[in-house]
C-alpha cells in the first residue's frame, strides 16, 4: 500500500465507514441512507467481482477487469484496497477528495479490513459496524441470496465469525433484526447527524 496523504478539510466534513459482515444489510442500509437529503457522497467501491441481477455498474459499484482493477493500484488511485473473497475491492480516492472539495461528509462502504485501514489514513473516521442479531442470522441470510458458490459460501461464513470478533474495534455497533430496517438505518442516521 502506498502512503496516502489525505487531509480532512476543517469545514467540518466527516468520513463515516459502514462495515459488518457478509449479509448483514449494509446495501439496503445505504440504499436507505441516500434517500436522507444532506450533503453527503456515498463512495462506490471499485471491484473485480461478478456483477449481480439488479446491479448497475457505477451505481452499486464499479466493476472493472482485473487488468483494470491493477492499472488503478499502480497509479495509487485507491484509498484503500483489498482481495475479499478472492475478488478485489477499492475505494476510489478522487471520490473522497472531491467530495471534500464540496464540503461533503463521506460515507464508504468497505469490509472490516478497510475499515481499519481507513481508520489509520484518516484518523477522525467515525466506523459503524453493521452487526447481525446472530451469527445464525447470517448463514440464514446468505443462503437465501443464494450468489454465492459452495466454496464461496463457506468462506463466506468462517469471514463473517472473524468480522464479527473484531467488531469491538469500531466506534458503534448497529445490530439489524430482520424486517426493522428502518430502525437500523433511524440509528445510523443518528450516529452521523450526532
Amino acid at each position: 500500500m502506498n502512503s496516502i496523504d489525505i487531509k480532512v478539510p476543517t469545514q467540518n466534513c466527516r468520513v463515516i465507514v459502514i462495515s459488518g459482515p457478509s449479509g448483514v444489510g449494509k446495501d439496503s442500509v445505504i440504499r436507505e441512507l441516500k434517500q436522507v437529503d444532506c450533503p453527503r457522497h456515498f463512495v462506490v467501491t471499485a471491484t473485480t467481482r461478478k456483477k449481480r441481477n439488479k446491479e448497475v455498474n457505477g451505481i452499486d459499484y464499479i466493476f472493472l477487469s482485473t487488468t483494470q482493477f491493477n492499472t488503478l493500484i499502480r497509479e495509487n488511485k485507491f484509498l484503500e484496497h483489498a482481495e475479499v473473497y478472492g475478488q478485489q475491492y477499492g475505494v476510489p480516492k478522487s471520490q473522497v477528495l472531491d467530495a471534500f472539495k464540496k464540503g461533503s461528509d463521506v460515507i464508504i462502504k468497505t469490509d472490516v479490513q478497510g475499515a481499519l485501514t481507513i481508520r489509520s489514513l484518516i484518523p477522525s473516521t467515525i466506523l459503524i459496524f453493521i452487526a447481525p442479531p446472530s451469527y445464525k442470522t447470517i448463514v440464514q441470510r446468505l443462503t437465501r441470496r443464494k450468489t454465492e458458490s459452495t466454496e464461496q459460501f463457506s468462506l463466506r461464513l468462517a469471514t463473517s465469525k472473524e468480522e464479527l470478533n473484531q467488531s469491538k474495534l469500531f466506534d458503534h455497533i448497529v445490530i439489524n433484526y430482520d424486517n426493522k430496517l428502518q430502525e437500523t438505518v433511524r440509528a445510523i442516521e443518528s450516529i452521523i447527524s450526532g
